[in-house]
């Protein structure tokens, strides 16, 4: 039996038997290969390709300018790199927003040219339709609720979100919408913890959280983020695990220094 044979992938539908056992779901982002390897080496049950590629990769201030031939080619890269984890990637402002059938096709090639195995969409009853479609085609959907970042120019902030009583509600009566309509999970970004507890026991679709407490079915960080490449950002939500700016930093100084003084290479690195 071939070593590939062996690993056991992860599905949809591996995630809701995980939430039903109580056992809690781990997501981490990834946009390239090499990273994606790594990442599913470490044991997460799921990998994001989030629109958060147009910050860490490309150096956008907001996740708007990334376009969905962007987020295919990214996805193409860690599919490629992926044996386990369930791969979903996210569809980038503009590609659903408009019109269901725009939605439908945005879809439809995320996952026939990018490989994904999911996608992910942010908002609520104002894209129902759009979600209806996606889901109707039979392709997988993950929401997304809460901090939309798509959305920050009408939000005006990335402050915590669904803190006022309206909004709340409005957020429970989505979560449950994207429920009816078949959603097989749902990313709660940046709200009070005990609305994300309430969100969870209400649902029976997985939760994932990113800033959202510890009540969430699962929880997401960007992989960037996690292992402290990105030192520019430091939200209450995060935990670093590693300080990778850092080392990566002393060793490019570190080769500078011995490629100047010429102790690199040495007789040994040398054909």
């Amino acid at each position: 039996m071939s070593v590939h044979s062996e690993i056991k992938k992860i599905t949809t539908e591996t995630l809701r038997k995980m939430k039903f056992d109580k056992e809690k779901i781990t997501m981490l982002t990834a946009y390239d290969f090499t990273t994606a390897k790594m990442v599913d080496a470490g044991g997460v049950e799921s990998i994001l390709i989030g629109d958060s590629a147009a910050n860490v990769m490309a150096g956008f201030e907001t996740t708007l300018p990334i376009t969905l031939d962007q987020m295919i080619y990214h996805t193409q890269c860690v599919v490629r790199g992926v044996q386990r984890a369930l791969v979903v990637a996210d569809l980038p402002f503009g590609s659903y927003q408009s019109n269901p059938d725009k939605a439908l096709e945005s879809a439809v090639r995320m996952m026939k040219e990018g490989g994904a195995h999911a996608v992910k969409i942010e908002g609520g009853i104002e894209i129902e339709e759009s979600i209806r479609k996606i889901i109707n085609a039979g392709i997988p959907v993950m929401g997304h609720l809460g901090l939309t970042p798509q959305s920050i120019y009408q939000f005006g902030t990335y402050k915590v979100r669904a803190k006022e009583e309206a909004e709340a509600e409005k957020l429970l009566s989505d979560a449950k919408l994207l429920e009816e309509l078949g959603c097989f999970a749902l990313v709660l970004e940046k709200i009070p913890a005990n609305l994300a507890k309430k969100v969870t026991e209400n649902i029976t679709i997985p939760t994932i959280g990113i800033g959202a407490g510890a009540d969430c079915d699962g929880q997401v960080l960007v992989y960037h983020d996690m292992v402290g490449m990105n030192h520019g950002f430091s939200p209450k939500f995060l935990r670093r695990y590693l300080d990778l700016y850092t080392e990566i930093t002393g060793a490019v100084s570190q080769f500078v220094k011995d490629v100047k003084t010429a102790d690199f290479p040495n007789q040994n690195e040398s054909y």
